[in-house]
C-alpha cells in the first residue's frame, strides 16, 4: 500500500474514532465517551450480511446487544476476507473484531481474546462423486484454503506429520466461495470451520465432510493487545451474561438448531423443484404473502413442505391441494376449490396469518413464526398444550428453544393426560416446523444472492467498506 492511501485510511478510520477527549481514558471509557462501538467483521453467514428484514447473523445479533448493553452504537467495518479482519485489528484503528475468530496460539501473542461464545472444528471438504480421503496422506488433488486464516496455522502444524501435504492460499476468498468452487469442481478440497460447513450444505448439498483437521476450538471476540483490557473485561461479563440467562443457546438456536439432520435427497429434490415448480406459483405466493404480511418465502417452504408444491396433492385424512387445507378450514377461509392453487394458497396465507395474530403481542420474530407454523401443523389447541407443558417444565413457552423440546412429549400419555386437547403427533410437528426452516433459508439464499448487485462506492482502501451506523 502507498504511503498516502495509508493515511487516507487511517485519517478516515480514526475520524472515525475521534472526538474523545485528550485526558487519560481506559478503552471502555473511550468506547461509552465517543457513543459508537466500531468493529470489524465479514460479510458472511455466520457472521453478519443483509436479510429479508434489514441485518442479521449471529456475530451481528451478538455485537448489537454488546453496544445496547454499552450505551452506544454499532458501526461495523467490513473487511472482505478472514485476512483483512486481522490486518485491521493490528492497525489498532477499530475496538475490536468479531468475525468467527478462532482462538490460537499464534494470534495471542499480538491479540486478547474474550471469552468463547461458540465451538466449531476445522473440516475437510471435498465432493461427493470423488474419492474421499480418509487422512491428509490420501490427499490426491487440489486444496485451496483462506490466507493467513487459522486453517493454514493448522496445516503448518500437520506438514511435520505429512511432509508431502500441500496447499495454496487464496487472499481474496471467503469460506462460502471456496465451497462453491469445490461444489462446482473447480478445487478438489477446501478447509471449512464446522459451522460455517453446516450453514452452507443445504446450497451445495454434494458436499461432505472428508475428516476433521482440528480438535474442537473456540470461536471468540478479538481486542488489540496494546490496548488495556476494560473493553474486553465488559464483553467478558455480556457474554458470560447470555450464556447465564439462556439467550446465548437461543441465538446459536435461532441459527444452528433446525440444521441438525441433512436430507440429501430431500434438499436435492427441493432444488430441483424450486426451477420446475416453484415459477409457475412464485407469483401467487408473493402476492397472498404482501396481503396478508407474511414473507413470501416462508409461505412458499410452508407450501412445499405440505404438498411439494402440487395443485392436487392429497392425504389419507382427506386435506388437499398446495396448502393441504381440511374441509372446515377451507370453509372458514372461504377457500371454494381446494385443489385451485391461488385459493388454496391466499388460504394458507390468510390461515397463517391468522395463527401468528393469536399469538401473546410479546412474542417476537422469528419465534412468532415458528410456534405458528406448529400451530398450522397440530392445530393452535395442540400448540398451546405444548406451551403449558413447557412452563410447568421449568422452560419459556414464548421460545421455539423451549418449546421443540416439549413437542415430543405430547405423544406420551405421562404428559397429554395433563393437557386441555390430549394426545397429539408433536414429534411430527417439530420436524414439519424444522423443515420449513430450512426450505425458507435456501429460498432466502437464492433469492437474495440472485438480486442485481448495485456497485458500491470505493472506499478510502480496497480492503475496507465502512458502513453507516447499523443501529
Amino acid at each position: 500500500m502507498s504511503i498516502p492511501a495509508r493515511a487516507l485510511l487511517l485519517s478516515a478510520l480514526l475520524g472515525l474514532l475521534g472526538g474523545c477527549s485528550s485526558g487519560p481514558i481506559d478503552h471502555l471509557g473511550m468506547v461509552q465517551e465517543r457513543g459508537k462501538l466500531l468493529v470489524v467483521t465479514r460479510n458472511a453467514a455466520t457472521t453478519y450480511y443483509e436479510g429479508g428484514q434489514g441485518p442479521t447473523g449471529l456475530e451481528y445479533d451478538l455485537l448489537r446487544g454488546f453496544a445496547e448493553h454499552l450505551g452506544v452504537e454499532l458501526q461495523l467495518v467490513i473487511a472482505p476476507n478472514p485476512d483483512a479482519v486481522l490486518t485491521i485489528l493490528a492497525e489498532g484503528v477499530v475496538d475490536m473484531g468479531a468475525a468467527g475468530l478462532t482462538i490460537t496460539e499464534d494470534r495471542e501473542v499480538w491479540l486478547h481474546f474474550s471469552q468463547p461464545y461458540q465451538e466449531i472444528s476445522q473440516q475437510l471438504i471435498y465432493r461427493v462423486g470423488s474419492t474421499r480421503p480418509r487422512d491428509p496422506a490420501e490427499l490426491n488433488g487440489r486444496l485451496v484454503i483462506l490466507a493467513n486464516s487459522s486453517h493454514e496455522e493448522q496445516l503448518k502444524r500437520l506438514h511435520s506429520e505429512y511432509p508431502e501435504l500441500k496447499w495454496q492460499n487464496n487472499p481474496q476468498a471467503e469460506t462460502e466461495e471456496l465451497l462453491t468452487m469445490v461444489w462446482q469442481e473447480q478445487l478438489d478440497y477446501t478447509i471449512a470451520d464446522s459451522n460455517e460447513f453446516t450453514l452452507n450444505q443445504r446450497f451445495m448439498p454434494e458436499l461432505r465432510v472428508a475428516f476433521k483437521i482440528s480438535d474442537p476450538q473456540p470461536l471468540a471476540w478479538a481486542f488489540p493487545r496494546f490496548r488495556d483490557d476494560s473493553l474486553q473485561q465488559a464483553a467478558n461479563a455480556y457474554l458470560a451474561e447470555l450464556e447465564e440467562s439462556g439467550t446465548l443457546a437461543l441465538i446459536l438456536e435461532r441459527y444452528y438448531g433446525h440444521l441438525d439432520n441433512f436430507d440429501y435427497v430431500g434438499i436435492r429434490t427441493f432444488m430441483r423443484h424450486i426451477h420446475e415448480r416453484l415459477p409457475e406459483y412464485q407469483q401467487v405466493f408473493e402476492y397472498a404473502a404482501e396481503e396478508f404480511n407474511l414473507d413470501w418465502r416462508l409461505l412458499a417452504a410452508t407450501a412445499y413442505q405440505e404438498s411439494h408444491w402440487n395443485p392436487n396433492a392429497i392425504s389419507p385424512t382427506g386435506v388437499r391441494g398446495i396448502m393441504m387445507l381440511t374441509q372446515n378450514t377451507a370453509r372458514e377461509l372461504g377457500v371454494v376449490k381446494r385443489t385451485d392453487p391461488v385459493e388454496s394458497i391466499r388460504g394458507g396465507a390468510l390461515y397463517l396469518s391468522r395463527l401468528r395474530q393469536r399469538l401473546p403481542e410479546r412474542i417476537t420474530e422469528p419465534d412468532r413464526s415458528w410456534l405458528a407454523l406448529a400451530a398450522y401443523n397440530i392445530g393452535y389447541g395442540h400448540m398451546e398444550d405444548a406451551r403449558v407443558l413447557t412452563q410447568r417444565r421449568g422452560g419459556n413457552p414464548d421460545s421455539w428453544k423451549d418449546l421443540k423440546e416439549t413437542l415430543p412429549l405430547l405423544h406420551q400419555r405421562r404428559w397429554h393426560s395433563q393437557t386441555r386437547f390430549g394426545y397429539a403427533r408433536g414429534r411430527e410437528a417439530l420436524q414439519y416446523v424444522e423443515n420449513i426452516r430450512s426450505y425458507y433459508d435456501i429460498l432466502v439464499w437464492l433469492s437474495e444472492r440472485d438480486k442485481p448487485q448495485i456497485e458500491p462506492v470505493p472506499p478510502p482502501h480496497p480492503a475496507l467498506l465502512i458502513n453507516s451506523p447499523v443501529l
